[in-house]
């Protein structure tokens, strides 16, 4: 056998190929530049750099910057290892934040004009136009339509940067822009609370069973717009594995509800009795964590909890000294962006953690796996607001109110054609007719009862024949409605229930998250067919029924509820025999 050595393979290397071999000195997608990485690395000091606070961090380059450019972004997710993708995508879902170019020229100021039912019907699009053209050559202000703002009761209602101006003109925005008042308006503090009912459970004098058995006694439910019995989900919570969490929603942007913001800054309980109706939940649960998410409309109110925070935990320092067993859950303040969709609890959940608020599949429910996949007791604001009035009154007090047959009080958020609009306490059970003319004052001048929307933009709208039928959860189910987050918004007879819809269904068009088709689609689809003179009945009814069959969450299982409202009980509006040219705006047809 021969004992030459053999000669080594070589494989030729291309010069591209050579090229491609090297290691790269730089990372992937857009460089970082020095001075955008001390720009991020300033305006965001102060914030942990964790990516479940990347809103947080987006806020403070929108709030300094009045948009998010493309190079601080880069720089952010950096800051936050993040991929830079992840971050635009987060950035763009958000209505309130602005993704432009480095160096694009941006307005110092954006007012927003509310377009959504109420305001509509007082004019807000005219409102619009007017100062879209009159401001059309200035370039420090851009003027722009808006979703639901939460001042229904004072249409037409704008933004003013981030001031909020009710009962707005062309020249209550205009003062303001001279004035340079833009910013969020100090509200007057409410009285803190004494934590009374808090510390009787701290204390001993009262048991985590007891307050569980009064919260079942008071037949409290969630007061959001699903309904849900409160107790159950705090026996859902409390009997997972901790640890356990907690979120607050304060997010409301159903259009016409705006009773959260009220008791939010209400002198009377307000923002201190909240918080420690959240406090005696947490107790009770044993939740460690808690989140509150308020919307970002809610400017002034933002400070205002803020405020009463900062003072909470430092009562709450003295409570676990005075208290050595008790361990005072960590609070974080959260802030919504622009996004109705998280005001589903799921998808303000994903919010929580940074992300695009997306509603998730379910199963599993919030209950089970909520905030970073942990036990979660969700809650709306105004059903915490309760808690110590059943601990200190006892659950049947609570339970004995209301009128036929119904348990509880409810505030309805009370907009439209009445002449004092606002929010009213009232009884469980009462009518649309005992609410406008016992609480609203009546109808406003020159307006007889037409139709009304019970619940909001999602529940529905009723003709004046059905004015008598009791407003509550369940009472409404065999008329196609349902009470929802109690936003009543009152049509008299020169409004159209077609043109209500059609305003309500843009709504939802614009605040799909656009995750599932037919939710996407159906929305824009349902608002191209209600604009025809004559609606194509069969074919809305089976894109109605396809968008409930479909749709992962209650934005798109419930956007069709106008729809159905307005073929069931308004067919004379749009089957021809007393249809009107659409094709125009929908504040011309809303005032028809």
């Amino acid at each position: 056998m021969s004992s030459t050595t053999r000669t080594p393979l070589v494989i030729p290397i291309r010069p591209a190929e050579a090229a491609r071999a090297r290691p790269r000195y730089t990372p992937k997608g857009r460089q970082v530049s020095p001075a955008a990485r001390e720009r991020v690395a300033a305006l965001c000091a102060g914030l942990e750099p964790r990516a479940d606070l990347l809103i947080e961090h987006l806020h403070r380059l929108q709030d300094a910057e009045r948009a998010l450019r493309h190079g601080h972004l880069a720089a952010l997710a950096e800051r936050l290892r993040l991929s830079q993708v992840e971050v635009f995508e987060v950035a763009s879902f958000y209505h309130h934040f602005e993704v432009v170019d480095d160096d694009a020229t941006v307005p110092a100021t954006v007012v927003r004009v509310c377009t959504s039912l109420s305001c509509a019907m007082a004019g807000g699009d005219s409102l619009l136009s007017d100062l879209q053209a009159q401001l059309a050559g200035n370039t420090t202000v851009r003027v722009q339509a808006a979703p639901c703002i939460g001042q229904c009761h004072q249409a037409p209602a704008a933004c003013v940067g981030q001031r909020q101006l009710p009962h707005a003109s062309v020249d209550a925005v205009n003062d303001l822009l001279a004035r340079g008042e833009t910013a969020p308006r100090q509200l007057p503090e409410p009285s803190p609370s004494t934590l009374t009912q808090l510390q009787r459970l701290l204390s001993g004098a009262l048991t985590p069973d007891q307050v569980l058995a009064e919260l079942k006694a008071s037949n409290l439910r969630g007061l959001g717009g699903a309904g849900f019995p409160a107790w159950r989900k705090w026996e859902t919570v409390r009997a997972q594995p901790g640890p356990r969490y907690m979120v607050v929603n304060i997010d409301e942007g159903e259009v016409g509800t705006f009773k959260d913001g009220h008791v939010l800054t209400s002198l009377h309980g307000g923002a201190p009795q909240v918080l420690e109706g959240m406090l005696i939940a947490a107790l009770v649960v044993g939740a460690e964590r808690i989140w509150l998410y308020l919307r970002d409309e809610y400017h002034d109110a933002r400070g205002l909890l803020a405020r009463d925070l900062a003072a909470l935990r430092i009562r709450l320092q003295g409570l676990a000294a005075q208290y050595p067993g008790y361990t005072p859950p960590q609070i974080e303040l959260r802030r919504g962006a622009g996004a109705y969709i998280c005001g589903e609890e799921s998808a303000l959940i994903e919010s929580v953690e940074g992300k695009r608020g997306l509603p998730r599949l379910r199963p599993p429910i919030v209950a089970t796996h909520g905030v970073f996949g942990r036990p979660t007791l969700a809650h709306n604001l105004e059903t915490l607001w309760w808690l110590p009035d059943i601990v200190a009154k006892g659950g049947a007090w609570l339970a004995a109110q209301g009128l036929r047959g119904r348990s509880g009080l409810r505030r309805f958020s009370v907009s439209g054609r009445v002449r004092q609009p606002g929010v009213y306490l009232a009884p469980a059970g009462i009518t649309l007719r005992e609410l406008v003319d016992q609480h609203a004052g009546g109808m406003a001048e020159g307006h007889t009862l037409y139709a009304y929307l019970p619940g909001g933009a999602s529940g529905g709208i009723l003709p004046a024949a059905l004015a008598d039928v009791p407003l509550d959860f369940d009472t409404l189910a065999e008329h196609g409605a349902f009470i929802g987050s109690m936003a009543v918004v009152v049509l008299g007879q020169h409004d159209t229930a077609r043109g209500a819809a059609l305003n309500l269904m843009q709504f939802f068009e614009h605040e799909s998250c656009g995750q599932c088709t037919p939710c996407r689609a159906g929305t824009t689809k349902a608002v191209a067919l209600m604009q025809a003179p004559v609606w194509d009945a069969p074919l809305l009814g089976e894109l109605s029924q396809v968008m409930r069959d479909a749709s992962i969450c209650g934005l798109g299982q419930a956007a069709p509820n106008p729809v159905d409202a307005v073929l069931r009980y308004f067919a004379h509006e749009v089957n021809g025999t007393n249809a009107t040219d659409t094709t125009d705006t929908t504040a011309a047809e809303v005032n028809a």
